[in-house]
């Protein structure tokens, strides 16, 4: 019996501990800048009717579980950017009101039940689109009940009017309006444009006006005063004119007076200046004399300095001249010599290059002529022939048979002058064997063999008889001949 007492008193205290977690856990607490909904079965009103929601702001309140909920909406002021443009005034003129809202969700008890309804589970972008759309509407609507000059030069009743129509249609919503800012109106026809210059053009006309009137009061005032100064000033100037006569009078007796002592103290100072003058010449005399003997000397001491300084001047000039010009000398000659030494150093270098190149070559002809030096001679020779050959017959070829005049004087020794001249010319020309053997080589077998000299000599009757025909007419003798 006990034990079932205390099981009993254990699960009655756990029930009723439980149930006061319960509470707890269900007692909600709603912040200031929020509004709490508990919906659900909340009751009814003071009428009797059920209601869908209660709102609690700065509060608290239980919330029983299974049968009721709640949720938040938040109290934070909402800036909406409304540009309007092309609204249509009453004057039909489209201007363009830039503007900015303000609003936040109402925590007025019939408005906040408005946004319970509304507005409970809308994220903060719809509700901003749907706050724009509304305020669009109304602010055209206000627009198109006022003329331009009223919404231009009356602002206050503006954003009165646009304030007072579009409150009364937030509220609908649960929102009310915080602020109304409108930057600036502006008109496609320019028509508040040209208000404005009408209203500045007034006010700079009567500031004209008032300067105008200004300038003559002012005028005026001073001509007058310009009056009364010249009449006072002429009274004044008579009454000057008869003391002035007066004074005159009495000034000339007193001037006769000083002149006749002023006359006896000229001539005492004249006196007195003479005598002070002859004593200063004199003084002066010395004085200058002193001095054009001081000036003599420094200007002596002057141009011996001048003519010293000058001299080791130009001295010092020329030293240096002549170390510059000896330097550039010097350098000049560097230079040349190492171009020189560069351009010969280059031509030693391409020599050697073509001495090793002819000598490579001629080891070449010599291992193709077999190792046999003089075969390889003769390989050259023969490569060369044709220019030899060529310059023996250079030594003659400009000569101009037909310019050449030889004075035949009978035959000498079975020969014509004409030929023994033909035949002392070709001899000027050595036969090829002749300069192998200047060169100290024999004539390659591959050329022939030496013609005998008895064979030689009958060349020039050869020539002699190819040319007796030319030396029949007289002529002029070269130079070739000479």
């Amino acid at each position: 019996m006990p034990s079932e007492v205390l099981i009993t008193i254990a699960v009655i205290v756990l029930l009723i501990f439980s149930m006061f977690a319960v509470v707890l856990s269900r007692y909600r607490k709603c912040p200031s800048d929020k509004i709490m909904v508990i919906y659900g079965k909340v009751g009814s009103d003071k009428n009797g009717e059920s209601v869908s929601s209660k709102c609690i702001h700065g509060g608290a309140a239980f919330v029983w579980p299974v049968i009721q909920d709640y949720q938040y909406l938040d109290l934070t002021p909402i800036s909406i950017n409304v540009d309007l443009t092309n609204a249509l005034s009453r004057q039909n003129i489209r201007i363009d009101v830039p503007s900015r809202f303000t609003v936040g969700i109402s925590t007025e008890p019939g408005i906040m039940q408005n946004a319970a309804e509304r507005l409970l589970g809308l994220r903060l972008n719809e509700i901003q689109e749907l706050a724009k759309d509304i305020i669009f509407g109304q602010l055209r609507l206000v627009i198109a009940t006022m003329e331009i000059e009223e919404i231009n030069t009356d602002r206050d009743k503006f954003l009165e009017a646009v304030s007072h129509n579009v409150e009364s249609e937030l509220k609908k919503i649960g929102l009310r309006l915080i602020n109304v800012n409108v930057t600036d109106i502006t008109d496609e026809s320019g028509y508040i444009e040209a208000l404005g210059k009408e209203a500045a053009a007034r006010a700079i006309n009567d500031a004209k006006i008032s300067v105008a009137e200004k300038n003559r009061d002012g005028s005026i005032g001073q001509a007058n005063a310009q009056k009364d100064e010249r009449i006072s000033v002429s009274s004044a100037n008579a009454a000057a004119i008869n003391g002035e006569n007066e004074a005159k009078a009495a000034i000339a007796q007193s001037d006769a007076t000083r002149r006749e002592r002023e006359a006896e103290a000229a001539r005492r100072a004249v006196a007195a200046e003479n005598v002070a003058k002859a004593k200063a010449l004199e003084e002066s005399y010395i004085a200058e004399k002193q001095a054009e003997e001081s000036r003599a000397e420094r200007e002596l001491a002057t141009q011996k300095a001048d003519i010293i300084v000058k001299a080791e001047i130009e001295k010092q000039r020329i030293e240096i001249e002549a170390e510059a010009e000896a330097e550039m000398i010097r350098r000049k000659a560097k230079g040349e010599a190492d171009a020189i030494y560069a351009k010969m150093e280059a031509q030693a270098r391409g020599m050697q290059e073509i001495l090793t190149k002819q000598a490579s070559g001629f080891a070449q002809i010599v291992a193709a002529a077999g190792g046999n030096a003089e075969d390889a001679v003769q390989l050259i020779l023969a490569d060369k022939m044709e220019e030899l050959v060529k310059t023996q017959v250079e030594a003659v070829k400009d000569i101009k048979i037909d310019k050449v005049t030889v004075w035949d004087s009978g035959s000498s020794n079975g020969k014509t002058s004409t030929a023994n001249f033909i035949s002392g010319l070709m001899q000027s020309v050595p036969p090829l064997s002749e300069t192998f053997k200047m060169a100290g080589m024999k004539v390659p077998k591959i050329l022939g063999s030496e013609i005998p000299e008895v064979e030689e000599n009958k060349a020039p009757e050869q020539a002699e008889q190819s040319v007796q025909t030319a030396a029949k007419k007289p002529v002029k003798k070269t130079d070739n001949t000479k």
